[in-house]
């Protein structure tokens, strides 16, 4: 008898595998989440070309001249429109960069690679600290930024655990406001592909992989079967408590402790060792509370401002 396709698999067990066509799977209520595979990924670079054909469009263009923030104490323009190649690490232009660690397993010299992104937490700071509402996490699970009404603050590269989110200067509804003293740009990360999803396809980093190092389901069949896979390889976990649980599970073939002292960290480079639960700290509770009220009113007069430089606003009387 003949083994069934990989998509008829992923149909049948509710998670979706690197088949080409495969399709995600209903969440069935919970979030999506994707496990990567670490002793699978050869570090091919697959998954980074497809994210940045895929999401192309979603990225910034700016003008050539970029204002200097006022006062030039308070922040730097960050502009990367002159280095858009750039993949050896996070971007506002590349939202998915692979890390390399050489570690020692067994008295064998071993080469680990590891996709990095956004990790989509479960309870995303940048999401509920956010003062202007643009950082927002999805009933599927995906935590994206609303470009039309971000204004560059970086609050959510701050609070962000892995530090994740990257600014590009000189765009934005802040460049139609107060360009040199009112925000300095948008905030770009990995948006785990959601409009490919909302028409049920896999995020293009799934779908290119060569060697099907992710898979994606609900976040209940992603643990299940990311604990199964480490309890028959010997491997290690990342991502189910870290930063208070996120969306993005790795099982590893040696410790996580080790992979964080190999890989290179700074900058859009996110570590790989222990990651706070921001948002069960009590001053992060506080300010959710103190926020809450003023962060609805300010995506809307943002949005609405934003429709009025596009021109879509109602002018009639």
């Amino acid at each position: 008898m003949a083994a069934a396709p990989a998509g008829a698999v992923a149909s049948a067990t509710g998670v979706a595998t690197a088949t080409g066509e495969a399709e995600v799977p209903s969440n069935k209520g919970e979030d999506l989440a994707t496990m990567l595979d670490l002793s699978k990924c050869i570090g091919c670079g697959a998954c980074v070309e497809a994210c940045a054909e895929s999401n192309g469009h979603k990225k910034p263009e700016p003008g050539n001249d970029i204002p200097v923030p006022m006062p030039t104490s308070r922040a730097k323009a960050e502009d990367w429109s002159r280095r858009r190649d750039v993949d050896d690490r996070l971007t506002p232009y590349n939202w998915l960069t692979i890390q390399t660690a050489e570690v020692e397993k067994d008295g064998q010299s071993l080469e680990v690679n590891i996709p990095r992104r956004c990790m989509h937490c479960v309870n995303p700071p940048c999401a509920d600290l956010c003062p202007f509402g643009a950082a927002l996490k999805q009933n599927d699970g995906i935590v994206r930024i609303n470009d039309d009404i971000c204004m560059g603050g970086a609050k959510c590269r701050k609070v962000c655990p892995w530090h994740i989110p990257q600014r590009q200067s000189g765009v934005g509804l802040y460049m139609d406001i107060l360009p040199r003293l009112a925000g300095n740009g948008v905030m770009y990360k990995c948006d785990r592909c959601y409009d490919r999803v909302a028409q049920g396809e896999q995020p293009a980093c799934i779908e290119a992989c060569p060697e099907g190092v992710q898979i994606i389901g609900p976040r209940s069949e992603i643990i299940a079967k990311a604990k199964a896979l480490a309890t028959k390889t010997g491997g290690y976990l990342y991502g189910l408590e870290e930063g208070g649980g996120t969306n993005t599970i790795y099982v590893s073939p040696v410790p996580f402790d080790d992979l964080n002292k190999s890989i290179a960290k700074g900058p859009g480079q996110p570590h790989l060792g222990p990651a706070q639960d921001v948002m069960a700290r009590d001053e992060s509770l506080a300010a959710v509370v103190a926020t809450a009220p003023f962060v609805g009113l300010a995506a809307g007069v943002l949005t609405f401002v934003r429709g009025m430089r596009n021109g879509d606003g109602d002018h009639e009387k």
